[in-house]
């Protein structure tokens, strides 16, 4: 049992200056001042304002080619064409699913996220290895780093005979979700897929999220669907639509009621707010209660060049999309990256209360909007009250290879 942690001089979250008691990995007591013992370890925080720690809800852990030489990047525009281009890269490059997860994790820490959902390729190609590497990571920063695991059919699943099976197998061996993704732009048989999709979900007692990178009306058409099998399977809370592009159509009337529904069924949403993309309105979403959270999708891989892990960063790129400027909507971007994930992901005792797990990030900044916007190195990250990161370098004992 490590010795309970005392932070001296912190504001959560901006407001004024307490002290932090840590004892077993949670926040045992918050007050304006804690008088230390000799039984506890005493970090002074120089006022630094604190966050809850970071949650990156939609990642891809298994395809980062962070930590290895520079690729040119080589893929064409078209969804199936980036597929096919990582699937040949695959096998021309060295990327090892665990230590390639490994080192996103340890990169991840020190930008102050404590929790990721990550989507994993299962396919007829790799198999299960992907899944195994990544639930290798998984295990071994199972203390700081709270990782769920989707089992993706990246490269269909109706189209590609025996994904099914592969993807029963990787639920069996413990992945947390069944993943789908573009029923009708992928495997051209929506019913086929969402089916499947469902029925394993049925059969596993797992919740599902769905990649839906479909536009407008054929977007509209499987996210009914997909809505349809919530209602009728009763899977009200446990359903997740990743990117939801439709849902940032201009028929405004059209989205209002697919968002009334959404909100009516308990679904949630996941954004990455992509530039050149339409998405769903996060204003919209907080004023029906949808939860809306958002992740990095992919980091430096064979989709993208850019990237570094920074929730920071990205709640930054979804207050830009979202044209959010005041101090409270900059805010609201913020939650995308940490109360709203933990509301998607079900992270048991998130938050900065007494009681709650001590996952915090503390930066040298005056207002939480000012994190957002300036990005400052990350003074202290705590997960499960260790300190894994100072001044924006991963401890040690989490670093990766």
């Amino acid at each position: 049992m490590t010795k309970p942690l005392l932070l001296k001089n912190l504001r959560l979250m901006g407001a004024d200056a307490a002290d932090v008691l840590i004892e077993d990995g949670r926040i045992a007591q918050i007050a304006s001042m804690i008088t230390p013992n000799e039984k506890v370890t005493v970090e002074d925080c120089g006022g630094a304002l604190a966050l809850p720690g970071l949650v990156d809800a939609h990642a891809h852990l298994d395809k980062t080619l962070w930590g290895m030489p520079w690729h040119p990047h080589q893929q064409g525009k078209s969804l199936l064409q980036m597929i096919d281009t990582e699937r040949k890269l695959r096998h021309e490059l060295d990327m090892d699913a665990q230590r390639q997860s490994a080192r996103q994790v340890a990169l991840a820490l020190s930008k102050g996220t404590t929790a990721i959902r990550s989507h994993v390729d299962i396919d007829t190609e790799h198999g299960l290895g992907l899944h195994r590497g990544v639930a290798a990571t998984r295990a071994r920063y199972a203390d700081v780093m709270r990782i769920e695991i989707v089992a993706f059919p990246q490269s269909g699943l109706m189209i590609r005979p025996g994904t099914l099976e592969l993807m029963d197998e990787a639920l069996r061996e413990g992945a947390d979700i069944v993943g789908g993704l573009d029923p009708c732009g992928i495997d051209r048989d929506p019913k086929g897929q969402l089916d499947a999709v469902f029925g394993l979900a049925e059969k596993h007692g797992k919740p599902i999220d769905i990649h839906l990178h479909e536009p407008g009306e054929m977007g509209a058409f499987s996210l009914e669907m997909i809505l349809d099998r919530t209602e009728a399977l009763a899977m009200q809370g446990r359903v997740t639509v990743s990117h939801a592009f439709c849902l940032g159509m201009g028929d405004q009337a059209r989205v209002a009621g697919l968002l009334d529904r959404v909100a009516a069924l308990d679904v949630s949403l996941a954004t990455t707010a992509p530039a050149a993309r339409p998405v769903p309105s996060v204003a919209a979403c907080r004023e029906r209660g949808i939860a809306i959270c958002a992740g990095n999708d992919g980091i430096r891989d064979t989709w993208t060049p850019y990237g570094n892990a920074c929730m920071l960063e990205r709640a930054m790129l979804v207050g830009l999309r979202n044209n959010f400027r005041a101090d409270v909507e900059v805010g609201w971007a913020l939650d995308t990256c940490t109360t709203e994930g933990a509301k998607v992901m079900g992270l048991e005792g998130y938050g900065l209360a007494e009681g709650c797990r001590a996952d915090l990030v503390l930066v040298d900044v005056e207002a939480v909007s000012e994190a957002i916007t300036q990005r400052p190195p990350r003074r202290l990250v705590l997960s499960g009250g260790q300190i894994v990161a100072r001044n924006g370098e991963t401890e040690a004992t989490w670093q990766s290879a």
